[in-house]
């Protein structure tokens, strides 16, 4: 008996053991079942790779590194598809892939594997952003300033990339788009209307206002005096 007690408790323990691989709808991923319970959910392409099948043992070990490598494959798949809509800075993808419950060391694989495919460039992203808003809502240097900051732009690449724009040349396109709509109205209803405008696009008084003044001399140049 006492030898019999002995090597029991020297036997080796048998690691868990895959009992169920239970693919989920909507989704290319599995649950795995480790002696009948739930251990986690892989990606169809990791389970494959790694060979895993129902009578496979899994370490506790290899059970973390499979989680970890399915998030950073999960984590480089969001990023390129959120990369695939539209540029992104850098703070503003490492946000959008932790909103998604991405774990840190994920996302910084992730990060890192878009600097090396050159989807990543904030100096590219801030020209781009730039652009975009001038030609469909042209606003000020300050405005965009903010607006790069917040999407985390240096500052020093942010005054870099606003040096060359010209509040009053993007005051003067911002009013011209909003003159329809402006029609009929006596001068002091045109400058308040269109003074609060641009107000909320970040320009200032004098700059407004001089945007207002050559758009109501446009507007009224053929009117009888």
């Amino acid at each position: 008996m006492s030898g019999s007690d002995d090597q029991d408790s020297t036997a080796p323990a048998l690691s868990p053991t895959v009992t169920a691989i239970e693919k989920q709808k909507r989704r290319p991923r599995a649950d795995l079942y480790l002696d009948g319970v739930y251990a986690c959910t892989l990606g169809i392409d990791l389970i494959f790779e790694r060979h895993i099948a129902v009578g496979t043992q899994i370490t506790d070990t290899q059970r973390r590194d499979l989680e970890t490598d399915d998030q950073r494959r999960g984590a480089i798949a969001a990023a390129l598809r959120l990369l695939s809509v539209m540029p992104r800075s850098e703070q503003d993808l490492r946000d959008r892939l932790k909103h998604r419950d991405f774990r840190r060391t994920a996302v910084d694989a992730a990060i890192t594997r878009m600097r090396e495919l050159g989807y990543l460039d904030d100096a590219a992203f801030a020209r781009f952003w730039i652009e975009a808003r001038q030609a469909a809502t042209p606003r000020s240097r300050r405005a965009l300033a903010f607006e790069l900051s917040r999407k985390g732009i240096d500052r020093d690449l942010v005054s870099e990339t606003i040096a060359p724009l010209s509040d009053a040349d993007a005051a003067y396109a911002a009013a011209q788009r909003r003159l329809r709509s402006l029609c009929g109205l006596d001068r002091p209803g045109f400058t308040r209307r269109l003074g609060s405008f641009l107000a909320s696009r970040g320009f200032s008084y004098a700059v407004a206002r001089s945007a207002i003044d050559r758009c109501w001399a446009e507007l009224t140049a053929d009117e009888p005096v």
